[in-house]
């Protein structure tokens, strides 16, 4: 892990609606560091999948597609989407943000052999780079070890659906409060529980609650650390 160390890598892990992709694209940009969501990696798989009519329970087909996968993650300069994903050449951002694509991630980054493809191509990502902001839910524990600055985003589970309700009706998605409960719900035990790379706070992460804060409070915050 000494090649992470090298560079100036900071990673922000959380459960969804923690407020972690909004705050890490931020933080990046003050940095002018890259901002790297590894989120969207899943989700573009899971969308690949689907699209191939690949059963879920086919893995070994599902991590062959994990093998060649063709993404690009584009900064996207608007506050709707921190970034443009490409798959295939085609531009899926919103796409992957759909419920039926959100409920079906859990299959396919369950998969062990997946996320070993994914952590390669992520810890690829970071070489080479000046500086990188990574987020999802083991980028401090699993892909990136050894960054130099880590961190943990959590809210209360009431604040965290409201903020995917509102996140997701205001893209046109007709949701309601109860479907995002029972999404979270599932999301979170799938994320917590699964063998390989689950959602766990790293030991020297820093704890942030943002449950009460702004995201300008707490792209403050995570700013003032890592210059201290």
């Amino acid at each position: 892990m000494k090649l992470f160390k090298r560079a100036k890598t900071v990673t922000i892990d959380g459960p969804a609606g923690s407020g972690k992709s909004t705050v890490s694209r931020l933080v990046a940009e003050r940095l002018g560091f890259v901002y790297i969501d590894t989120g969207a990696m899943y989700r573009a798989l899971t969308l690949k999948v689907m699209r191939k009519n690949v059963d879920f329970e086919q893995k070994g087909e599902i991590v062959k597609l994990s093998a060649d996968l063709d993404i690009e993650l584009i900064p996207s300069g608007t506050k709707e989407d921190s970034v443009r994903v490409i798959l295939d050449g085609e531009d899926v951002t919103g796409r992957i943000r759909e419920m039926e694509v959100t409920g079906n991630v859990k299959h396919v980054a369950a998969i062990g052999a997946v996320r070993e493809n994914m952590v390669a191509f992520q810890r690829h990502l970071v070489r080479g780079l000046k500086g990188a902001v990574m987020e999802g839910r083991d980028i401090g524990t699993v892909v990136l070890p050894g960054a130099r600055h880590k961190f943990y985003l959590d809210a209360s589970f009431d604040e965290r659906i409201e903020r995917r309700l509102t996140e997701l009706r205001a893209k046109g998605h007709p949701v309601t409060r109860a479907e995002v409960m029972e999404d979270l719900k599932q999301r979170d035990h799938a994320d917590r529980t699964r063998k390989v790379g689950p959602l766990k706070k790293a030991d020297d992460a820093e704890l942030i609650d943002t449950t009460k804060l702004s995201v300008d409070e707490v792209v403050e915050k995570i700013i003032k650390k890592i210059e201290a």
